[in-house]
Parts: C-alpha cells; sequence; structure tokens
C-alpha cells in the first residue's frame, strides 16, 4: 500500500510539470499572432512581456491561464491524495507539485526549457496552498504597481514580502510553509536579477494600466 502512494505521489509531481510546462505566452503568440514572445521586448515567455509585445487580447489569456495552471495542479492533483489536509504530509505534497509546477513553467519541456520566470504560476500555487498570504501579496504587488508602474518591482516586493506575512501576519506554524514562503521569495528575487540591475540603474520600461492593443 505505501508503494502504491509513493508511486501516486511521484506521478502527480510528474504531472504536475508537465503541467506547468504548457507555455501558454509562447503558444498564443505563435498560434494566433504568428510570433514568438521570446523574440521581442524583455524576450521573456510570460504574460508581462505578452502585454507589452501583443497587447490585451493576449495578455490577459496568458495571465490567466498561468495562474490556473498553478492552482490546479496543486488543487486537483493533491485533492485524492489519503493524506489529511491537516497533515504535514499532506502540505508537504502540495509543495511538491507546486515546485514541480513552477519549475515547468520556467523549464518547460515543450519549448526547449525555455521558459518565463513564473510568478503568475507561483501565484497560482499559492492561492491553492495558502489563499490569506496570496491574497495579501497580491494586494501588496497591486498597491506598488499602480503606484509605480512596474510590473517587476511589484513582484519583487510582494515576493518579499511573502515569508514574512507567513509568519508575523497570519502566524504560521508548518516547517514547511515556512521554508516554502522562504524560498518563493528568493527564487523570484533571482528570477528578477537583471530587472533589479535595470530598475537600480533606472533602465527598466514600466507598463501602463492601459498597455496597448493590437
Amino acid at each position: 500500500m505505501n508503494d502504491f502512494f509513493t508511486i501516486y505521489n511521484i506521478s502527480v509531481v510528474v504531472i504536475a510539470y508537465l503541467i506547468g510546462s504548457v507555455p501558454s505566452s509562447i503558444w498564443v503568440g505563435k498560434w494566433f499572432f504568428g510570433i514568438d514572445v521570446r523574440d521581442f521586448g524583455s524576450k521573456n515567455a510570460g504574460a508581462t512581456n505578452t502585454f507589452r509585445t501583443i497587447g490585451k487580447r493576449a495578455g490577459f489569456p496568458v495571465l490567466f491561464f498561468d495562474i490556473f495552471k498553478g492552482w490546479a495542479a496543486v488543487y486537483f492533483l493533491s485533492k485524492y491524495s489519503i493524506e489529511s489536509i491537516e497533515s504535514n504530509a499532506y502540505i508537504n505534497l502540495q509543495i511538491a507539485i507546486g515546485i514541480a509546477a513552477v519549475l515547468g513553467h520556467i523549464f518547460p519541456i515543450y519549448e526547449r526549457f525555455k521558459g518565463g520566470k513564473g510568478v503568475a504560476t507561483l501565484l497560482g500555487i499559492v492561492l491553492a496552498i495558502n489563499f490569506p498570504a496570496a491574497a495579501i501579496c497580491f494586494f501588496i504587488f497591486l498597491v506598488v504597481y499602480l503606484i509605480s508602474h512596474y510590473v517587476s518591482l511589484g513582484a519583487i516586493i510582494s515576493a518579499s514580502a511573502f515569508p514574512i506575512v507567513t509568519v508575523f501576519v497570519l502566524k504560521v506554524e508548518s516547517t514547511s510553509l515556512i521554508y516554502f514562503s522562504i524560498a518563493l521569495a528568493v527564487l523570484v528575487v533571482v528570477r528578477h536579477r537583471k530587472n533589479i540591475e535595470r530598475l537600480l540603474n533606472n533602465e527598466e520600461g514600466k507598463m501602463p494600466f492601459n498597455v496597448k492593443e493590437e
């Protein structure tokens, strides 16, 4: 029986990676607009660059799908685990699924492992694992973005706030969730290191709320 559930856990992690690997920005750009978003703008395969290079018609579907695939991977793939929802084993499974999904987004097997930064997918993952923390950090992102018009700055600050919110605001006691929140913050900052350089040099491109529509 234990072997069966070990196989189950491994299987859902692999499936989560495959779900996360679906490169919505690349496929939407290629199939419907005849361009590869990785050839334009920041050359990043994500929702922000899709907004910049194609517009709202592509940007919003890509954004929502990237959030949804992170949420769906965690929610549905952990749903049938025999572990109690309150148990550490269940939380650990959710985290493993989430990590696999975001790695799929960053290194998609369908597109030669060249993907995006994973912020939208991480939001979906956190929505499934820790909804209150996700809601607070999303609010922080919106405030920073609406004031600065820098998506990258909003992502960096909200992700950096995630472990603080988890530990000091929500007072989460799960060690796994605390470590996960710290790892998520580090991942987002590392993935945005070039953006940080551009922000410090005042070279980062802003994205007004009324992005262009083709």
